[in-house]
């Protein structure tokens, strides 16, 4: 039966990241293959009476560009779960570790635009393990309320990497590369910009912090956060979208830092409805595709 925790505070960036770091240790840690049939909690935590800190949503908006106004930025609810996701991933029976964990995907439907000073409740679970050709595939699920009043969706999709039985599946055929086209902006960011992204959104990743300790988990270099590109590719249009909209994001090729990338933005037919992509500026690579639709 599933349960539900109600945490009298939010979880610290010290204590997760210091729990999904010992999941990594041998013998102590958790083990190296998941199965694809392996038990998944079924535990939700929550959080109530959530009020943002107008001070830390500020360094947010500066360091991702967006908005700083009455309502929060489309992406802020993915830093207002964070916490509770990472609570989630760092149990003890949660089949496999955060860090390490690919975040691959993102969906944000917020129903409506949520104030800077209304209290919230947030909800968090997982569910959804499946089977994909680099590894298992795992759904972090948030609900944002104010009271009863459902008022943002929030999906993250994590990859555990590791052989399945769907490995060994014909890939589809390598993207060309290609030099891009003229860019509709060009964003630039270096580690001192995600240093002050991880402050504002609390995630402190070592994969994102500095050189030496994205080396040891398989990176050339410290790489941005997804949802930092995620916000900063939203930027220019948010101001442009309807109240109730989905922002789907994939994302590809890390972005290694520094780096100046290409930023594209294509208006579709329908309110809001944008399709953006963030590209390689030399070979085309998309570190990300992502689209906005409308209701």
């Amino acid at each position: 039966m599933a349960k539900t925790i109600t945490l009298s505070s939010a979880p610290g960036t010290a204590e997760v990241y210091s729990k999904a770091v010992g999941a990594m240790l041998p013998v102590v840690g958790k083990p190296a293959t998941v199965r694809a049939d392996a038990v998944i909690p079924e535990r939700t935590y929550r959080m109530e009476n959530i009020r943002v800190d107008p001070d830390r949503l500020h360094a947010y908006t500066r360091v991702t560009g967006q908005r700083f106004g009455s309502t929060l930025p489309i992406t802020y609810p993915f830093v207002l779960q964070f916490p509770l996701a990472m609570k989630v991933m760092t149990d003890g029976d949660f089949p496999f570790g955060a860090v390490g964990s690919v975040h691959l995907e993102n969906t944000i439907h917020r129903l409506r635009p949520i104030g800077v000073d209304e209290p919230l409740t947030i909800d968090t679970h997982a569910e959804n393990l499946r089977e994909h050709r680099k590894g298992l595939l795992i759904d972090m699920i948030s609900e944002i309320r104010v009271g009863t009043e459902l008022v943002t969706t929030q999906t993250a999709t994590f990859l555990k990497q590791q052989r399945t039985s769907l490995s060994d599946e014909p890939r589809g055929p390598e993207p060309k590369q290609y030099a891009p086209p003229p860019p509709d902006s060009i964003l630039s960011v270096d580690l001192g910009r995600i240093r002050q992204y991880a402050e504002a959104s609390g995630d402190r990743n070592p994969i994102h912090m500095g050189n030496l300790t994205a080396k040891a988990f398989g990176f050339p270099k410290a790489i941005a956060h997804g949802m930092w590109s995620a916000a900063a590719a939203v930027a220019n249009v948010e101001a442009q979208l309807p109240d109730d909209v989905t922002y789907t994001v994939r994302f590809g090729k890390p972005i290694l830092l520094p780096a100046k990338v290409n930023l594209y933005t294509r208006r579709i037919d329908g309110a809001g409805a944008f399709d953006i992509s963030v590209l390689d500026r030399r070979k085309g690579a998309p570190h990300l595709t992502a689209t906005t639709r409308g209701a």
